[in-house]
Formats: C-alpha cells, sequence, structure tokens
C-alpha cells in the first residue's frame, strides 16, 4: 500500500508538472491529485524539490542502461550497436512519454540539480556515443565527422518529438504515443544512419533489434 502510494505522487507529481509547470504547482495540487496527504510527501521525497530529483534520478538510472544494451552490441559493429541505442531510446522515450517530456524541459533549465545530473548520467552518454562513432571511423564504417556534431544530430532526432508532442499533432498531425509512430520512426532514424553516418548502407538484413536484446 505505501509503495503504490509512492507510485501514484510520482505519477500525479509528472501530470501536473507538465501540465502546470514546477512552479505552478504545488505539494497540495500533488496530494490532491495522487488522493494521499502532504505528509506522504515529506515522508518518501522531502519536499518537491525531491520529488523531481527522484523523477530525474530514476529516469536517467534507466536511460543509462537502455543505452549501454546498445553499446554491449559494439563487438558487432558500430553500426549495429548505433541502431540498437536509438532503438532502444526510443521506445524507453515511448513507454515513457510524460516523464520524458518533463525531464527533457527541465533539463533546459541551469540549476543545481541538473548540473549535477549532467555530470553523472549525460557525460556517461557522451562517453558510451564517442566510443561507438570513434570505432565506426576507425573501422571505416562511419564518414569521418565531427564526434561533438554528430552527437548534436542524434540527440536532437531522439529528443525532438517527445519533447514537442503538441507541435507533432496539431501541425504535421503525428501522434508519439501511438505505436505505429515509434515504428516509423525507428525506420527512419535507422535511415538517418545509413545515410548520413555511415559511408555505405550495412550489408547485414534488417533485424529487429529488440528482438536480439
Amino acid at each position: 500500500m505505501k509503495e503504490n502510494a509512492k507510485v501514484a505522487i510520482i505519477d500525479a507529481a509528472i501530470y501536473l508538472f507538465n501540465h502546470k509547470g514546477f512552479n505552478g504547482t504545488s505539494v497540495r495540487d500533488i496530494a490532491s491529485k495522487a488522493k494521499t496527504n502532504v505528509a506522504n510527501i515529506s515522508y518518501y521525497f522531502g519536499n518537491k524539490n525531491g520529488l523531481l530529483e527522484q523523477c530525474l534520478t530514476e529516469y536517467y538510472e534507466a536511460y543509462i542502461q537502455e543505452i549501454e544494451k546498445g553499446f554491449n552490441l559494439l563487438d558487432r559493429g558500430s553500426t549495429h550497436s548505433l541502431k540498437a541505442v536509438a532503438e532502444n531510446i526510443l521506445y524507453f522515450q515511448f513507454e515513457n512519454v510524460q516523464l520524458t517530456r518533463l525531464i527533457i524541459r527541465e533539463m533546459s533549465i541551469d540549476s543545481q540539480m541538473v548540473r549535477e545530473i549532467m555530470s553523472t548520467y549525460l557525460t556517461k552518454e557522451k562517453y558510451y556515443l564517442n566510443r561507438i562513432f570513434e570505432q565506426g571511423f576507425k573501422t571505416k564504417e562511419f564518414y569521418l565527422n565531427t564526434t561533438a556534431y554528430l552527437i548534436l544530430q542524434w540527440k536532437s532526432l531522439l529528443t525532438m518529438p517527445f519533447l514537442n508532442t503538441h507541435y507533432l499533432t496539431e501541425v504535421i498531425y503525428l501522434v508519439p504515443h501511438e505505436t505505429y509512430f515509434v515504428e516509423k520512426y525507428v525506420r527512419e532514424t535507422h535511415a538517418w544512419i545509413d545515410h548520413v553516418v555511415c559511408r555505405k548502407e550495412p550489408k547485414e538484413q534488417q533485424v529487429t533489434l529488440l528482438n536480439v536484446l
């Protein structure tokens, strides 16, 4: 029962932070939405900042694990590894659309908490991506390019649909929380890797990477 209360608080916070903003949401708002009392929020998280920190930490712990699953396939080639990482992250974000939107927005704000998350998790993400790209350059799988700009393009591809969900639905009529969207977007991301990053089309047959992992 206590664990259910904790999950309800987190779910309520994610919803309210997305719809009212972090500053526009009070602890009482969260308690009311979660159908619990304010004392439970204090007990589990200390305060509203502690609740946000919990969301950020749990998200990036899982996010890095998805990257590591793909990185561990690097011995099969840089292309295979990069595609696996992209696919894992896209499905992870798809399964956590509201939380992903919240996290990406919060990470754009300069704060001590955000800087700590960057130094703990995003530097690790950079390390894995650097390793994948550098091996691709060395083996001539990838066009020789500036790693920093490749990472910038790669992250933009993966985050934009989940940050700008209203733009997708209202302007270009795509629905990021529908399964068909993420399946199609995985293929489009793989095509970007094939035609922009890779020197030539990979010889491997198309495989559903999720079945391999």
